[in-house]
């Protein structure tokens, strides 16, 4: 049965393992190995993720079962003081995709979410990644897309998607 629990900085190695292990798969096709290098390095450095939790109020939630991490999700309440959550980061280990581990942690959201009278989910995904149908699967689609420049030269070219939630039941 997978547990999910929210990330402390003791659990900073294992995001960063996860990242190291699904980023090849996930954009080997997509991105060069330049970029990819360079985008790990910069979101799952040590003091990039201790920024995100302390500074930008970012929530890691991990999947688990017995002593195996499955893959994370991160998130951030009330995104631009709108009552919106953003998703900036889901992966789950290739190995564990296709066997409810992503949409488990979607699930825990929601209804984090729903509990913050939160109205939407917003996350961004490559326009090339094949997870976007994943997310419109679970009830995203579509709304714009923007071209983000992370500095290198590199370039992130997203699409946004957004959910709107119903009002949680009282």
């Amino acid at each position: 049965m997978i547990k999910i629990r929210e990330a402390t900085s003791n659990d900073f190695q294992t995001i960063q393992q996860i990242a190291h292990q699904t980023w090849p798969d996930t954009f080997g096709s997509i991105l060069s190995k330049e970029q990819i290098a360079y985008m790990l390095d910069w979101m799952y450095s040590i003091p990039s993720l201790e920024e995100q939790i302390t500074q930008k109020s970012h929530t890691f939630l991990l999947a688990e079962e017995e002593d195996t991490t499955f893959g994370y999700i991160s998130y951030q309440l009330n995104y631009t003081n709108q009552p919106k959550v953003k998703i900036h980061k889901i992966y789950i280990l290739p190995s564990s995709q296709g066997k409810g581990v992503g949409k488990a942690l979607f699930t825990q959201v929601e209804a984090i979410a729903r509990s913050h009278s939160q109205q939407t989910l917003s996350l961004n995904v490559n326009r090339q990644n094949p997870a976007v149908q994943f997310y419109e699967r679970i009830g995203f689609h579509v709304t714009g897309q923007e071209n983000i420049d992370i500095g290198n030269g590199f370039l992130m070219e997203d699409y946004i998607m957004e959910k709107s939630l119903e009002p949680a039941l009282a």
